[in-house]
């Protein structure tokens, strides 16, 4: 089965790389709007993109009438967000923060998140996240009319204790338990890990750069 992608309407597009491209992370956005009422929003067209800068990517489309999203109007007047990563304890708050509240109501609130100050951005993180990623506006890429590509630059790092091992800095997986989006309501856990025997020089040298 084949499609050419030039002929397909877009939310077709959409329907068949939400349900392939899997599993996907899931980026729990959280901004300021300008009366000071925090949004967070959940958003899986997202990504890191490199270590030096530090920088992610989340794409986020407008909604159906084309009016911007809560989420991309505060990234685009404040230039600073916070990503909070999503685990097993915080994905059914999380997809609470999916519906459509207006301007004035804070999800965090709705739902029953906590947040607490963040350290280098003005946008607060939320405390019941496993790790939280605070950013600034490195680019802002409009795509067409429908969709805007914020590139942040990562500023700062939270991450709950236990989490991250001091001394290597390397994740501790048994304390560390992120879902990946399907699509629609759809996760998936991370819990089911395997290694792929490796190629020693490659596992070496990746030790000697220190990202392992």
């Amino acid at each position: 089965m084949e499609f050419d992608f030039s002929k397909l309407p877009p939310r077709h597009c959409y329907k068949l790389l939400a349900g392939l491209v899997v599993p996907r992370p899931i980026a729990l956005v959280s901004t300021l709007g300008r009366n000071g009422v925090v949004n967070a929003a959940p958003f899986s067209f997202f990504n890191v993109l490199g270590d030096d800068p530090p920088i992610l990517i989340v794409s986020i489309e407008p909604k159906p009438g084309g009016e911007l999203k809560d989420t991309a109007r505060n990234i685009l007047d404040s230039g600073e967000f916070v990503v909070n990563l999503v685990d097993e304890a915080t994905v059914e708050r999380m997809h609470g923060c999916s519906q459509d509240f207006p301007p004035e109501v804070s999800e965090p609130d709705q739902v029953g998140f906590t947040t607490l100050p963040s350290r280098a951005v003005r946008p607060p993180r939320i405390a019941e996240a496993p790790v939280a990623l605070e950013c600034k506006l490195f680019q802002d890429i409009p795509v067409g009319a429908r969709r805007h590509l914020f590139i942040g630059q990562i500023v700062w790092l939270h991450g709950q204790e236990g989490i991250i091992d001091p001394e290597n800095l390397r994740v501790r997986m048994e304390n560390y338990f992120p879902v990946g989006r399907l699509f629609a309501e759809r996760y998936t856990k991370t819990r089911d890990l395997f290694a792929v025997e490796g190629n020693p020089e490659y596992l070496e040298s990746i030790r000697r750069r220190g990202r392992l």
